[in-house]
This record gives structure tokens, sequence and C-alpha cells, in this order.
């Protein structure tokens, strides 16, 4: 895909003196020569891409703003040629593919027989190790059978909705999707300083506001490149979204997920914030979190000894919430186990996996990182349930099951 390649604004003379030089060059250029040229980048990129010229000229548009240029006398052709000076070809995908989690769609219209329409948000590294969100969608079967839609070879990046200069104060930015891309052909990149280094493990569920009023809501963490924080996405349709930091001294952390509604009239969330045991947190402000919470579990088996951490929200059973969690074994082996806790107190554990319900063999033990499955969450259909998970983070398997089987696995339930 096509992405804006940023230069060193600030360069010897003055801001942006690098990239007025650049666009001073293409300008220089005789008729011929930037006939010449175009055809050749048009040569080389227009069949790779999505509305290649319209991204060029898009992108001469935000640096005509930024420099303060007059194109007045220039040609829309030379405009996007300078257009294209400022863009580059990126793989966002090329190092990695992993961590997938997976909610109803907003549009559920035409789904018979139970059947689920699903969006599957999957976290991309390409150059750089650089971490985006990606997005596919599907039909889930309550048989536990599924279906991918298909996906062009063209993708598009999501774009913000303001300048970082007139980013909100509290942090948060808004993007949106193109009018005529679909979700799984769009990508969410790093906007802020604090995302730079990577959007990480985004953790979605439709929480329910109550009145059939449904917000879509992620956890993601905001790697800098030297630092962490936790922050949300949220959405009410999957065209428009608002990243926002979470306040308060939980947001530290990463590895948080939001259950699906209130519970006891308080937001709650379940998180690792010792970097070793999960943790139970409340909150009255869905974007703010500085409550300690209160110790859920430990490692208690052999295979999550190193440390413990959720695979996603937790899902509603008529037995109570229904937590995947993801233990660390013995040579840095990464397994996936489940939890049953109380449905009106959460902070109790009714039951929990002595084994793992799904762990990395043969194949899924090779990859990207070695032996790891993981998952950042699970859809319920009926009493199917659809795991998507990571392979070694270089792949994504799917693997069903059903609530009876998981609560026959976890033993004995009161």
């Amino acid at each position: 895909m096509l992405r804006p390649f940023h230069l060193g604004w600030q360069g010897p003379g003055g801001q942006g003196a690098r990239a007025g030089k650049l666009v001073a060059d293409v300008v220089a250029l005789s008729e011929s020569e930037a006939d010449e040229e175009y055809t050749r980048v048009l040569h080389d990129f227009e069949e790779r891409h999505w509305q290649t010229e319209q991204l060029f000229a898009e992108r001469y548009a935000e640096i005509e703003t930024m420099l303060g240029l007059d194109g007045s006398t220039l040609t829309a052709k030379r405009k996007r040629l300078i257009g294209a000076y400022f863009c580059h070809e990126y793989t966002y995908a090329a190092a990695a593919l992993m961590n997938p989690s997976i909610v109803p769609h907003p549009d559920q219209t035409g789904m018979t027989g139970g059947a689920v329409r699903f969006v599957m948000s999957l976290r991309a590294v390409g150059e750089g190790h650089i971490s985006s969100i990606v997005f596919r969608e599907g039909i889930a079967m309550p048989d536990g059978t599924f279906e991918l839609w298909p996906q062009s070879h063209f993708a598009t990046a999501m774009q913000a909705n303001d300048s970082l200069a007139t980013m909100r104060e509290d942090g948060a930015v808004s993007v949106h999707r193109h009018a005529e891309s679909t979700l799984s052909n769009s990508v969410i990149f790093p906007i802020t300083e604090q995302q730079r280094g990577g959007l990480e493990d985004l953790r979605l569920v439709r929480f329910d506001h109550g009145g059939s009023e449904f917000e879509w809501v992620g956890t993601y963490t905001a790697y800098s490149g030297a630092s962490i924080r936790s922050e949300l996405l949220r959405t009410p349709d999957f065209r428009q979204f608002v990243l926002e930091p979470i306040e308060g001294k939980a947001g530290r952390n990463k590895g948080m997920a939001l259950f699906p509604q209130k519970v006891g009239g308080q937001y709650c969330m379940v998180g690792r914030q010792d970097g070793k045991n999960l943790y139970l947190l409340r909150s009255d402000r869905l974007d703010c979190w500085d409550d300690d919470g209160v110790l859920l579990m430990e490692p208690e088996f052999p295979w999550e000894f190193v440390q413990i951490g959720n695979c996603g929200s937790p899902i509603l059973t008529d037995h109570g919430w229904l937590l995947f969690t993801h233990g660390v074994g013995a040579m840095r082996k990464y397994a996936l186990g489940c939890a049953l806790l109380d449905r009106d107190d959460p902070s109790k554990v009714i039951a929990r996996s002595a084994k793992p319900i799904l762990t990395a063999i043969d194949a899924d033990r090779f990859g990207y990182v070695p032996n790891v499955v993981y998952t950042c969450g699970a859809l319920m259909v009926g009493e199917q349930l659809l795991v998507p998970y990571g392979i070694s983070d270089s792949a994504v398997g799917f693997a069903t099951t059903s609530v009876s089987e998981l609560l026959a696995m976890m033993g004995e339930i009161p």
C-alpha cells in the first residue's frame, strides 16, 4: 500500500528546508522531463495500488498546506508528481500477522438461522517492526463453521480527521476509513508520538451501554519505542474511530480487557498489573482507570508458572463470565487456558483449567516468534465459540469449541 513519506521536516536552514528543496527540484523540471518521470512512476506503481493518482493529488494538497506553497502555476500532473515524491510503498504485514480479536459486526442484516456476521481485528507488523491494526470480515455459523469475506490486494490507510496540531487536549485523535474502501482493506497506522512504535494487541468488545445502545471498544498497547501505555479505540460503526489514552495509573500497563457491560454499576476490566498475575479492575469512567485492582488469579500450574494474562474480554454465559487466559511456561512456551468468574461478582473465580485448552504443537511451533499461540478475543455463536488465534506470530488459525466442553475441562462447576 502507499503511505505518506516524511522527510526531515526539521533540517538545516529552518523547518521544512529539505521538503522545500525537494518541491523546488520537481518544479524546476521541464515539461518533458516532468511528463517522462510521471509516466515512469505510473508504470511502476499504478497497478499496484488503489486510486494511485488520487492519492498523489491528496498528498500534494497536504504538502501545499504544510509548506505554504502557491500551486496556482502548477499543472495537475505536476502536483501529482510532487505528491508521489512524498509517498512510499509499504507492506504492512511483511514481518508478522498475529493476535486476533473478534466481535459481532454492527450490520447483522440478512443473518438467519443463528448466523453472526463478525469483524476480526489483527496485529500486522511491517517494516521497522511497526505494528498496525487491520481487519477482516466474515460470517460465523452456529455449527462452528465460518467464512471470511474476500480481501483485495489493495489496502488504504485510515485518515486522521484532524492534524496533530489540533489534536484534542486529552491526547485523543480521530480517524476514518475511506468512504469507498471496505473495512477488510483498511489499516490503522500509528499517529501520535506515543504510538510511533506501534499499536499492539487490540482486544475488541461490543460494549452494551443499555437500551440497545452499543459501542465497539478496544484496548490496545501504544508503544512509543521507549515506553508503553494502554489506550482505547472506540467506534460506533467501524467507519469513524477515536483513539484515546487511558488515564490513571492502571493505564501504564498492557494487556487490559474490558467487560462487555457494567457489572454492579461499574465498568470492569481484567489486567496484568504486576507483569505476572491477573487483577480485576473497576472504574466509574471508561477512560480512567486508577484502581489498583484486586488479585484475581496467580500462576498455579506448570504451563503458566512464568506469567498469566487474559486473552480478550470475558464472555457472559449462563454459568458466569468465561475468561480465556494465556500462560507462559518453560522455554517461554505460550498456551491458552480458561476460567469461569461469578456473574455478579467477577472477583470470584469459580473454576479454571488445570491443563491448556490449546497449545503450540508440530508446525504451529515455528514462526516469527516460536512456540506461541495467542488470542485477543473469541466469539460466541449460540453455544459454540469461534476462537481465532495467532500461530507463532506468523499466521492466524481458528479453533472451535463449545461452552459445555470448556466447562467440562474446568471440572465440576458448583
